[in-house]
């Protein structure tokens, strides 16, 4: 028998599978008896305890909006110089098909026509029933929904790119966990976010499949909605997303996800300009600023002052912040892999106003459409399916021109957005079963995709996938807690962050001093080229760093000088068990010149817009600076400098976070 090589992680794994199928089977079996025991459980939280989810995403929002305009706001998602590995358009179009994806279908038409229809604003006018219709839709889709994923990213997202620690939620509780989160209640944390990201991609996998069974239907591609062809779907969609999985984020994420937002706008557009295009202008337009005016009472608003509308609101707001919540480990695991280099500020400002502000567009495009189509034309025809979302949006589109080219156009908008949120999901399902290992073999990756399928059409056809979906729901409240000490970690880590890269040296050795006055002046008012400064590396640095290196062997400490090229640089490296060993190091920098200076006529000449000096640079990413004035004892007092700053700062015990053997490991 051959063994498969495999990177899960026992303690993650086997308690995962176990609960999921434990769960799903129930479900399978004794459908009627297993929804009937969580909804009661549902009902129960929703009624007596959605005060918790309402403060829970209030507070979301306040500390990211703190976050963006607060003094942490400079502070990168990895070190002080790294880089964004995707382009704008890259990163905003994969977290935003990770973030919202086949709801952004299956809800763009539902949820407004499912407002502008239900019981609880029937006394309204119509008008005021469409605006409201409108404005709650915003606010389910908006900056709330957008805060909870954003508060998951961000934490996931500054431990493991900032604190080099694993890519997992445990992660997110070391600054109150310390290194108790490589233990049991890691794993804990770990079973949880695994569960619950299976548990929310394959219900909202399962609702995917029967809408794009419908429009089939709609196309006359296939006779009925039927659970055969919906094995036949879900058999070739889960085929795509393993391929995409398993060809990794930079390619099949990335591409597909490109290719998606740029066919959701072209249906946009098609939407916008072929519909009601005046009156969906100045629907959106109006619609901002009912939802600007309205923000604070509908962030605050329970309706306990109006006892009517309080099972709307437990169906509709709490159920959206519930499943928003239970998405979040999935969600915010993916936009944390694609966000490494970016700053605390451009994430959050992007994380939370750019998705906003499409949903709106969205939402508002298609929504208004079908509620005036409703009006003026169809005369309730569409309000009549309210109930039956799968097939709304395509019974919607026979108002427009060209509706079966746009249905096609639906449909393939609708896969591509279940492949993404499936490979996307497969993808993080597996960093989180193996702990974030580097490589993995791609068995893994076919493993949970066949999972996902296998499962999901068992539940599809015993009726089953309600019971999952409300087992993710009453996940969503011990995870709102879980999400709230991520923010007191954040804060706690952040604090301490900004101290240490803001920690001024100790009163010590100023470097300039009056004695070589004259070799200054000639210095400053020439430029050096390439050669002159590897020639002051060789001649000033290097036997700096070699007095220094057998003077720490003097006092019992080991220094390690290392000559690297491209660019060419020296550096001195004390090895500590710290996030950030200690290194001070010199390399040749390229400046360009302006065409000012090299034309001033009071100034040396200068053959090209390029000068050079020798820059010192830090283990910590700090920012180093012009040393060429330096003389050998003057660079070796700065040095010390640094080197008498790193250890006051290990030595303080709210430092203590930045002491990681583990995390330390992964430099060596």
């Amino acid at each position: 028998m051959i063994l498969l090589k495999s990177t899960f992680n026992k303690g993650i794994i086997i308690p995962s599978l176990l609960f999921i199928i434990g769960v799903c089977l129930l479900a399978v079996f004794f459908p009627n008896l297993t929804v009937s025991i969580l909804d009661t459980i549902k009902e129960f939280i929703f009624i007596n305890l959605n005060w918790v989810y309402v403060w829970a995403v209030t507070l979301f929002v306040i500390f990211l909006v703190y976050l963006m305009f607060s003094k942490f706001g400079n502070i990168k998602l990895g070190s002080n110089d790294s880089k964004p590995e995707y382009t704008f358009f890259s990163w905003i179009s994969m977290l935003f098909a990770a973030g919202m994806g086949i709801g952004l279908m299956y809800f763009s038409v539902a949820e407004p026509m499912q407002h502008f229809t239900t019981d609880a604003f029937a006394g309204n006018h119509y008008i005021n029933r469409a605006k409201n219709a409108q404005l709650y839709t915003f606010f389910h889709w908006g900056i709330h929904a957008w805060a909870i994923y954003g508060v998951v990213g961000l934490a996931l997202s500054y431990f493991a790119y900032r604190y080099r620690l694993p890519l997992s939620l445990r992660s997110c509780f070391y600054p109150l966990l310390k290194n108790k989160i490589n233990g049991k209640w890691g794993n804990a944390i770990d079973v949880f976010a695994l569960c619950s990201t299976f548990f929310g991609i394959t219900t909202t996998l399962g609702f995917g499949v029967v809408q794009v069974n419908a429009g089939l239907q709609t196309l006359g591609l296939v006779p009925e909605n039927s659970f055969t062809y919906q094995i036949m779907i879900v058999g070739v969609l889960t085929f795509l997303s393993i391929l995409s999985a398993t060809s990794g984020v930079d390619k099949g994420v990335k591409i597909l996800s490109n290719i998606n937002i740029i066919t959701v706008i072209v249906l946009l557009l098609f939407v916008l300009f072929l519909g009601p295009t005046v009156y969906l202008i100045g629907s959106f337009t109006e619609g901002i600023g009912n939802y600007v005016n309205n923000f604070f009472s509908l962030t605050f608003d329970t309706h306990v002052y109006d006892e009517s509308t309080l099972p709307w609101f437990y169906n509709w707001t709490i159920l959206y912040w519930a499943w928003w919540i239970s998405w979040s480990p999935y969600v915010g695991l993916f936009i944390a892999k694609i966000s490494k280099g970016r700053t605390i500020r451009e994430f959050i400002a992007a994380v939370l106003i750019i998705p906003t502000i499409f949903n709106f567009i969205w939402m508002s495009v298609f929504g208004n459409s079908a509620m005036w189509f409703d009006i003026n034309i169809a005369k309730g025809a569409l309000s009549s399916l309210s109930d039956n979302p799968d097939a709304l949006m395509f019974s919607f589109l026979n108002y427009l021109p060209w509706t079966e080219v746009v249905s096609y156009l639906v449909i393939l908008i609708i896969i591509i957005f279940f492949v993404t949120s499936a490979d996307s999901g497969i993808f993080v399902m597996n960093s989180i079963a193996t702990k974030n290992a580097i490589k993995s073999p791609k068995w893994q990756m076919v493993f949970w995709g066949a999972l996902l399928a296998i499962l999901a059409l068992m539940l599809l056809n015993t009726g089953g996938l309600q019971a999952l979906q409300t087992m993710t729901l009453i996940t969503a409240l011990p995870f709102s807690i879980i999400m709230l000490l991520f923010c007191v970690s954040l804060v706690k880590a952040l604090t301490i962050d900004r101290s240490y890269y803001e920690r001024d040296f100790s009163v010590s050795t100023v470097p300039w001093s009056g004695e070589f006055w004259k070799d200054r002046l000639q210095q400053i008012v020439s430029f050096k080229s390439c050669e002159s400064v590897d020639e002051f590396i060789m001649n000033t640095v290097n036997p700096a760093f070699v007095d220094l290196q057998q003077e720490f062997k003097h006092n019992g400490i080991e220094a390690k000088i290392q000559q690297l090229k491209s660019p060419n640089r020296i550096q001195i490296e004390i090895r500590h068990d710290v996030i950030n060993n200690f290194i001070y190091g010199v390399k040749n920098q390229v400046k360009v010149v302006s065409d000012y200076v090299v034309e001033e006529e009071n100034l040396p000449e200068l053959d090209e817009k390029k000068t050079y000096f020798p820059k010192s640079y830090f283990g910590d990413a700090r920012e180093g600076y012009d040393i060429q004035y330096f003389k050998k004892n003057e660079l070796i007092s700065d040095v010390l400098k640094h080197y008498e700053r790193f250890l006051e700062i290990i030595s303080e015990e709210k430092n203590e976070m930045f002491i990681s053997s583990n995390a330390n490991k992964n430099l060596r």
